[in-house]
């Protein structure tokens, strides 16, 4: 093989291990940030301390009411939003890794070609990237 080519298959599997090595320091670092964040709140809640100011920092205590849908209901609730005036609230979206497989069953179904109900409503286009896996030695 060329040598240019085991250099950048070397490169790049070496940024994609950076990449997950620095997600997972993300991921972990976001798990400290909450738990030290709750602990705090706790902390100012029972010295009854709305705020302080500590190394040139601000802290204040803040509640945030937060709402999600009852998954069994959220159909329920999008449709009665939209009957009340508020559909501006309700996004549909479709998830692009099943449309894609969606759109690819449809067109193994139909000659390899994109049906004409689809026709002006999903762009297909090819992507070609290279697949990194281990393999055992």
């Amino acid at each position: 093989m060329e040598n240019k080519m085991l250099t950048l298959a070397d490169n790049l599997k070496s940024l994609r291990d950076e990449k997950k090595q620095l997600e997972d320091k993300l991921k972990n670092i976001n798990s400290q940030i909450d738990e030290t964040d709750y602990r705090l709140a706790i902390a100012m809640a029972e010295s009854e301390t709305q705020n302080f100011t500590h190394s040139g920092t601000m802290f204040c205590l803040t509640t945030k009411m937060r709402v999600s849908p009852l998954v069994e209901q959220k159909s329920y609730l999008f449709e009665e939003l939209k009957n009340k005036g508020y559909g501006d609230l309700v996004y549909e979206t479709v998830n692009s890794n099943s449309l894609s497989a969606f759109v690819k069953e449809q067109m193994a179904e139909n000659n390899d070609t994109l049906p004409n109900w689809l026709i002006g409503l999903v762009r297909v286009f090819e992507k070609t990237t290279v697949t990194v896996r281990k393999t055992s030695k």
